[in-house]
């Protein structure tokens, strides 16, 4: 078997698989699948000496991984016809976003629990899953991972607690796809995405 494609089997839904190699093959960018971050679920970057990277962290589940796989891949895809002139999230990339996910939507590719509210979503996809609760909720229902008692971070309100990695945080402002929160013990302040998972305290 070959072996980039048996990492694509490993961490994409099944049906979805084949699809999401063959984008790979096509924009010939470096993938990394990478260890959990809290600020953020993917990237992309592009330089000069190394080309293109799309990363995508390691404990997602597969329709989560799936959505933040492409996500990326738009990134390249806006970049590669625009460069930088664009807005990071703006109407080339929801465009692209939208275009390359459209070969996936239908019931023998996806099921219908999170093709629904992902149709929903990519009629003007905002910058994180957050920006559509109904599809962050519906991939949620596919993590295997978490504690009955988490919560998503953007659920809580302005000035709560919660814990986070052991540690006890109040909650802030936002900016973007991250909430300014405060660390309790040392009363530092650390930007963390909105879809982290917290337990409130």
């Amino acid at each position: 078997m070959n072996n980039d494609l048996a990492i694509f089997q490993k961490y994409f839904p099944e049906t979805t698989t084949e699809y999401c190699y063959k984008l790979w093959k096509e924009y010939q960018f470096k993938f990394k699948i990478t260890r959990p971050r809290q600020s953020k679920l993917g990237d992309y970057c592009y330089r000069r000496d190394r080309g293109h990277q799309i990363t995508v962290n390691s404990n997602l589940n597969p329709y989560s991984f799936l959505v933040t796989y492409i996500h990326e891949v738009a990134h390249l895809q806006t970049f590669k016809k625009y460069g930088n002139k664009p807005e990071p999230h703006g109407k080339e990339w929801k465009c692209y976003f939208k275009e390359t996910f459209l070969p996936l939507l239908n019931l023998e590719t996806l099921p219908i629990q999170i093709l629904n509210p992902l149709v929903d979503y990519l009629q003007n996809p905002a910058a994180t899953t957050q920006g559509a609760r109904p599809l962050m909720i519906a991939l949620r229902q596919f993590d295997t991972n978490i504690d009955d008692d988490s919560t998503v971070l953007t659920s809580l309100q302005s000035g709560e607690n919660f814990e986070l990695n052991g540690r006890v945080f109040t909650k802030g402002e936002l900016r973007r796809t991250r909430f300014l929160c405060t660390d309790h013990k040392s009363g530092k302040r650390y930007v963390i995405s909105s879809t982290a998972l917290v337990k409130k305290v």
